[in-house]
Parts: structure tokens; C-alpha cells; sequence
């Protein structure tokens, strides 16, 4: 996934700090964070990642939440939500929120919309294409990216309102119910934040 550095600063060009909170969203919760991500995180300033004071809140919730917890209690609390073996306790995949299934028409659409945009998942990935970090991947791609053609706001518009926020919520709302989510419970309250925030701007645009 993305190896952006994490947001530090308000004054930051909104474009770059939308792609940078986009990318960190989509390392924490693709996989366990290694102790280098969570080190720059306890450090990170507690201001806003990005304009507007509505995200300092949540975000200093996420700060806190990862000072409080150790590296192995955060590790340990993503396995026990989005890990183990079978049906996990949290799906993180879109089609599943779209359509009660994996693997549904949700998950087609999203391959065409890409196929659309010529990209493609990595085949070291294991994932689908719907797990939320892909989508949030692609997302950071189509505001940082340098193709022109596709990265670009109509893109981000279309590819937001069908393919992360119809769903997003649904996600968030399944981590914040779950009784062992601590740290994972601030970020999908930061997630639906921020989220929601971007559902604004691109209304602004319609």
C-alpha cells in the first residue's frame, strides 16, 4: 500500500493532506501497523490534518488512542476484529455492505470502474479489489496521481459516491458497535468524519 507520511500540518495544500489522510487510512486498515507507523502517529501534531477544525476532534481521539495502546494491543485488536480464520468479526469489504455477500456485483462494477481507469490490483495483493483499503488507495491515486485523465475531480466524484461512500458508513458503524474495538473504534469514527467532509466538497461541485 501507499508509504505517504502522515498528515502533520493544517497549512498543508488541501490536495496533498486529502491524499495523505486517504493513504494512512489505507495502511491501518489494511493490515496490522508496524511499530514505524505507529511511532510517527504518537508524534503527530493534534491539530487538524487538514482545514477545517471539524476533523481535529476525531483526530486527536486517534493521537490519544494510539499513545494509550501499545504496538501489540493495537496488532492484536486488528486481528481479533478484521483477522482470524473463517468468517471474520468485521468484514472489511465493500460488497458485503453493498449486497450481504462477497464477491457480489459490487465487486464487478468496481473492477470495470477500474478497468476504466487502467488500473488494476497487484497480484501480490490477496485481497479484492473491494477491501477498503484498496478503494481508499485508489482514492489517494486519483487526487495525487500524475495522469491528468484520471486524476482528476470528476473522477474522484464518480468514483467516491459509487464505490466508498455507499458503503463507508456501513463499515464504520460495524467497528464502532464491536465491543473489542478501542483504537479501531476512534479511526472509523475519524474515517466517517473525514468522509463526510469529502461527501460535502463534492456535493459543492454538483
Amino acid at each position: 500500500m501507499t508509504t505517504d507520511p502522515l498528515p502533520t500540518s493544517s497549512a498543508l495544500d488541501e490536495e496533498t493532506a486529502r491524499a495523505e489522510i486517504y493513504g494512512l487510512l489505507s495502511q491501518l486498515y489494511y493490515a496490522p501497523p508496524g511499530a514505524e507507523l505507529l511511532s510517527a502517529l504518537r508524534v503527530a501534531v493534534t491539530e487538524a490534518p487538514a482545514q477545517g477544525a471539524f476533523l481535529e476532534e476525531p483526530w486527536r481521539q486517534v493521537i490519544a488512542a494510539a499513545r494509550a495502546l501499545s504496538d501489540q494491543a493495537i496488532a492484536e485488536e486488528y486481528d481479533a476484529l478484521f483477522g482470524g480464520v473463517g468468517k471474520p468479526e468485521v468484514y472489511l469489504f465493500g460488497s458485503h455492505y453493498l449486497s450481504g455477500y462477497l464477491n457480489e456485483k459490487p465487486l464487478a462494477r468496481l473492477r470495470t470502474a477500474l478497468a476504466g481507469m487502467g488500473l488494476a490490483r497487484d497480484e501480490a495483493m490477496p485481497e479484492t479489489e473491494d477491501h477498503v483499503a484498496y478503494v481508499l488507495e485508489v482514492m489517494r491515486y486519483l487526487i495525487a496521481g500524475d495522469d491528468v485523465a484520471v486524476a482528476n475531480l470528476t473522477k474522484q466524484q464518480e468514483f467516491f459516491a459509487e464505490h466508498l461512500h455507499s458503503w463507508v458508513n456501513g463499515l464504520c458503524d460495524a467497528i464502532a458497535a464491536h465491543p473489542k474495538a478501542q483504537f479501531y473504534r476512534v479511526l472509523a469514527e475519524f474515517t466517517r468524519a473525514f468522509v463526510s467532509i469529502e461527501a460535502q466538497g463534492f456535493d459543492m461541485l454538483a
